[in-house]
């Protein structure tokens, strides 16, 4: 019994020794053959034309979409806060204001956008007697635009306009319990449209003055406009009297300037003359919104769900928002209700010969939708852009000398690598300045004391904006002498054109002036060396500005050296945009790192920046600075009336000289703007005041998903490798558990004998 028992066991422990020995076996053997099979797998899937590494929903693939990437989320959509780079992107495209720029022609020319023409001027002296067109401005008292919209244009759908058989709105109010299953705006299940009319640009321009929207324009318009300020007072009073998030319904309050003439007119009123309002047509400032919008937005939970004009924005342009996640992707999608509009067909010689006119005529938009994804670093970036999953892209320093070779006479030309992907390079000099402001404010570097000024020239010498531009832009860009970019009137190139207090004119160039003067200059503002002639106290100057700014590492390390030259100390306070927006309108930062891109081509549009009454931190508006000179005042009233010729350039080139004197501002530098983009990607025209471009684009999607498919092949050969080591690994294993297994066998039985 015990013998037959000791046998039982002995059987029982080979039989589990096998089984497991096996199932390791058969695991192992299966693991190897998975390898083999996915890769096998993979070769298939590569052959279908399908990439591993395609960051795109399959469904995507082919279609008639550009991708694009932006950096920083836009914060306001709504067309009466916006006024931002990032914003633009996407705005541009949705709404469409009376007005825009002719995309081909240089320099700008305006043409109608809704407007159905051109607006109508007539001006009138302070006895409303009509005057001649050619009239002196010292007569003219006030100008009237009117302005005919087209007939016929209709909004994007939109659950605002969808209607009961009763004609009565859909959703306002709105039926209970539906917005638990809303969470943007195409979950609504029911859309309508209606036809664009003239009130509706007029209820747009009442909301400049609403007080809780805090438009960036209304301080400048309120000085042309009759009767903003009143109604902002009516509108104040009104919303203080309301409940919270009671609506406001703008149609009860009269705008003075403003008035609806009839369906398709409406007309505007502006105090003497002011030429760059038809600039301004061109902004979404003064694109359409509708009531029935605005009321529908301002419902009970609709702000807690982002479901609000600034998230999801109504327009009547060729594009509509449909996917709004601002930190990783955003998606305009073609509005089936666009008027239409065909391809330019004016050009110059040179875009005749770039191919730019191949589409002439034809109706646009091309795309369909644009994709853009949010990319927080530049190599991410870049390396999606080198393989073809986005069709343009900005060029950083980090990868400028893979993209492009500097010849000897310093021409620009992309590299072979560029080249041999069919990779187009498009520069332009961008209408823009980069600047370093002082707050004027300030009781160290502000003020038009002698000692302020000295220091502010001193600092003005010692940063070397030459050098920033070859280290950090790789060239890409000019030394600024004033606010005014090239390709503006008003800047001169030459000796005319110099900044003679920071600047000297050697051999034919301007060439900085030395860090002896600056440190001349330090000591007779009363810091010798760097210290303080009273208490002995080094000199420290604090800088305000945001990581994407001059807030990186190696910039600070770059401009504490810079300022280390004249022995004075830098601290750079880092924050984040809104932050740095709440200083600069309390006055609560001392420098700060700013740039302005043209809004229009005039020099207006950046001398405002230093006009007094629009200073920052007393009215809010665009004057960082909080710069004051009453003679700079002055002129610049006298040269934003005037027609571009001799008269204006010679008062603007008395307003540089007393900007170059005071230095509210270290002129920083213009950018030069540099895009790559792929041979699929047609149509594209560098101008960075033209922002509606996305309409006049076209992407070739055969040929892109084909340079995809070659460029993002999937390597197969490392995973035959790993598959042949495992192979290799496990036989060895094999053979000696089957030796194992014989001679366990075998002693299992004899012992039963």
């Amino acid at each position: 019994m015990f013998l037959r028992s000791r046998l039982l066991r002995l059987a029982t422990i080979a039989a589990v020794h096998r089984f497991a020995g096996w199932q390791w076996v058969r695991l192992a053997w299966q693991s190897a053959a998975r390898v083999v099979a996915g890769g096998l797998l993979a070769a298939l899937l590569a052959a279908c034309g399908s990439a591993w590494n395609d960051p795109y929903p399959v469904a995507e693939a082919g279609k008639n979409i550009l991708y694009s990437a932006f950096t920083n989320r836009p914060k306001h959509l709504d067309p009466v806060q916006s006024y931002a780079e990032d914003e633009a992107t996407f705005l541009y495209q949705i709404y469409e204001p009376p007005l825009q720029y002719h995309y081909l022609k240089r320099p700008y020319s305006l043409i109608p956008g809704s407007a159905a023409q051109m607006p109508v001027l007539t001006r009138y002296d302070k006895d409303g007697v009509r005057l001649a067109d050619d009239a002196p401005v010292e007569q003219v008292a006030y100008t009237v635009y009117d302005i005919r919209i087209r007939e016929g244009v209709m909004y994007q759908p939109h659950p605002a306009f969808a209607m009961d058989d009763g004609g009565k709105p859909v959703y306002v109010p709105m039926p209970p319990g539906l917005l638990e299953n809303v969470m943007a705006i195409p979950d609504f299940p029911q859309t309508g449209t209606r036809e664009l009319v003239a009130a509706d640009f007029v209820y747009q321009l009442k909301r400049l003055a609403h007080p809780r929207l805090h438009s960036p324009i209304f301080e400048l318009m309120s000085g042309y406009i009759p009767g903003l300020r009143p109604l902002q007072a009516a509108l104040d009073a009104a919303v203080k009297a309301a409940a919270p998030d009671a609506w406001i319904d703008l149609d009860a309050f009269a705008l003075e300037g403003v008035e609806v003439v009839d369906r398709y007119t409406y007309r505007i009123r502006v105090k003497g003359t002011y030429p760059q309002l038809s600039y301004w047509m061109t902004m979404p400032f003064f694109a359409p919104v509708p009531r029935e919008v605005n009321r529908f937005y301002a419902q009970p939970g609709m702000a807690e769900k982002n479901l609000t004009l600034d998230w999801w924005p109504v327009g009547t342009g060729p594009y509509m928002l449909v996917e709004n996640d601002p930190n990783a992707r955003m998606v305009l999608a073609r509005n089936p209700n666009f008027r239409g509009e065909t391809y330019p067909c004016d050009a110059d010689d040179a875009d005749v010969a770039a191919g730019m006119i191949a589409d002439c005529g034809k109706p646009i938009p091309f795309i369909d939708r644009a994709v853009f994804s949010r990319e927080k670093e530049s190599i991410p970036y870049w390396n999606k852009f080198l393989q073809g999953y986005y069709d343009a892209s900005g060029l950083s320093s980090d990868n400028f000398d893979q993209a492009v070779q500097m010849g000897g006479e310093g021409e620009v030309g992309l590299s072979d690598e560029m080249r041999a992907r069919g990779i187009d390079l498009i520069t332009s000099v961008s209408p823009t300045v980069m600047y370093l402001g002082f707050n004027m404010l300030d009781p160290l570097v502000g003020g038009s004391s002698e000692a302020a000024r000295k220091l502010r020239l001193a600092l003005s010498i010692a940063i070397d904006q030459e050098e920033f531009i070859a280290v950090f832009l790789n060239g890409r860009g000019s030394a600024a002498m004033h606010p005014v970019p090239p390709g503006i009137f008003g800047h001169e190139p030459g000796e005319a054109g110099i900044n003679p207090m920071v600047y000297n004119w050697v051999d034919g160039a301007p060439v900085r002036k030395s860090a002896e003067v600056a440190r001349q200059l330090l000591a007779e503002a009363g810091y010798p060396g760097g210290r303080d002639a009273r208490s002995g106290e080094p000199l420290v100057i604090h800088l305000d500005t945001t990581s994407s700014g001059l807030g990186q590492k190696s910039y600070v390390d770059w401009l504490t050296k810079q300022l280390k030259k004249i022995d004075v100390q830098l601290v750079v306070r880092g924050t984040d945009w809104n932050r740095l927006q709440d200083k600069l309108r309390k006055g609560n930062a001392q420098m700060f790192f700013m740039g302005w891109n043209a809004d229009y081509p005039d020099p207006e549009n950046f001398y405002f920046l230093l006009y007094g009454p629009q200073g920052r931190v007393a009215t809010q508006g665009e004057n960082a600075a909080n710069y004051q000179n009453a003679e700079f005042d002055r002129l610049f009233e006298a040269m934003k009336v005037m027609p571009n010729g001799p008269e204006r350039l010679e008062i603007i080139r008395k307003m540089n000289r007393i900007l170059q004197h005071d230095a509210p501002w270290i002129w920083g530098f213009h950018q030069k703007a540099f895009v790559l983009q792929h041979g699929w990607l047609k149509n594209r025209k560098p101008g960075a005041i033209v922002r509606n471009t996305l309409k006049y684009q076209r992407i070739d999607a055969d040929l892109r998903s084909a340079q995809r498919a070659a460029w993002n092949r999937p390597v197969l050969w490392p995973l035959g490798l790993i598959g042949g080591l495992l192979v290799l690994m496990i036989w060895p294993m094999v053979r000696r558990y089957r030796a194992h297994e014989r001679q366990t066998m075998r002693a299992a039985d004899a012992a039963g004998s």
